[in-house]
């Protein structure tokens, strides 16, 4: 499976005649290409190319003393031994001309998404990458992010707010990438995904700074780190799969999702950590019969709600839970 969008990097510079020889007449042998021009300037020395491709593949290319190749396509082979570089490690012209020539088309194929620019720019990687540009932006468009009884523009609408507070920009590339590049929408996975921005959410609008990814002895990652003045709190986030519609059926939904987690991932870290139970992928009566009963998730502390597109959240807690939450979401 293809890997969201990154730069490689060629530490020299390329003329004219071999871009056109090894980058161009490769593509056109292989695939099918076309040199076309940009569609934007770029400050400074650089030059840049864009090649378009009989498949709806896309490549650019930017050199001057060195060089930096990105594409949703193959890759030529004299690029291969080039090593991949983060968007943030690029030269900042050639970061913001790549940006602005993906958002571009981007918009081009799929005009629905100007009307969320920070969500575009924020999954651009995946949204624009080889495998995953369809099932990434129908996950969206087509299942409303994962939100049950929702329309597509108000789950949107939900992310654009959260992204545009800016306390994900550090972590784009990690946190995009949870989505996934794969052909096909895989629902169940990048549901579960979408549960860590909305944790994220309800994290910073508690007054909480946060970081994703935190490696612990163990040799696991958990998902953020939460820290204030006062607080420095582990969190680690699970997302039931939609229970069927029998009675119960979501209460061992519940239960047996955070038993998971809890005999594996928590229970080798041994302890501390807050686990998060997402449960917005469940319907209105889904989440009335676990609010019912309140199962216990086997580990303490542990946080179980339900985010709707609103931005309302409410749910119960498990033991004491060192985070102050009250100001993000209800407690029931």
């Amino acid at each position: 499976m293809a890997q969201p969008l990154r730069f490689r990097f060629s530490p020299h510079g390329w003329s004219d005649g071999q871009v056109q020889s090894q980058i161009l007449q490769r593509l056109q042998s292989n695939i099918g290409a076309e040199s076309v021009g940009p569609r934007f300037d770029i400050n400074g020395s650089w030059r840049t190319y864009r090649f378009e491709m009989d498949n709806g593949d896309l490549a650019l290319f930017a050199t001057d003393d060195n060089a930096y190749w990105m594409g949703n396509t193959e890759t030529p082979q004299p690029l291969w031994r080039t090593d991949k570089i983060d968007w943030e490690e690029a030269p900042y012209p050639v970061a913001r001309w790549a940006q602005r020539e993906l958002l571009d088309t981007l918009y081009e194929r799929d005009p629905w998404l100007e009307s969320y620019p920070y969500l575009s720019w924020f999954f651009l990687p995946v949204f624009m990458s080889k495998d995953g540009r369809g099932s990434t932006q129908a996950f969206f468009r087509r299942h409303a992010a994962g939100f049950p009884e929702s329309g597509w523009r108000e789950a949107a609408t939900f992310f654009e707010r959260f992204l545009q507070t800016g306390v994900l920009d550090e972590y784009r590339y990690v946190m995009a990438g949870k989505l996934g590049t794969s052909v096909d929408v895989d629902h169940t996975r990048m549901a579960a995904a979408m549960a860590e921005f909305i944790a994220a959410k309800l994290l910073t609008e508690a007054g909480y700074d946060i970081t994703p990814e935190i490696e612990v002895t163990t040799g696991h990652s958990l998902d953020f780190r939460a820290t204030d003045g006062e607080t420095n709190v582990l969190v680690e986030v699970t997302r039931p799969v939609n229970p069927d519609d029998r009675r119960a059926a979501a209460v061992a939904a519940v239960r047996e999702t955070a038993a998971t987690k809890t005999s594996g991932q928590l229970a080798e870290h041994g302890g501390g950590a807050v686990l998060v139970v997402d449960c917005s992928n469940f319907r209105r009566q889904q989440w009335e019969d676990v609010l019912a009963e309140q199962p216990s998730v086997g580990h303490r502390p542990a946080v179980v709600y339900r985010a709707r597109p609103s931005g309302h959240i409410e749910g119960y807690t498990e033991g004491r839970v060192p985070l102050a939450l009250g100001a993000a979401m209800e407690f029931v």
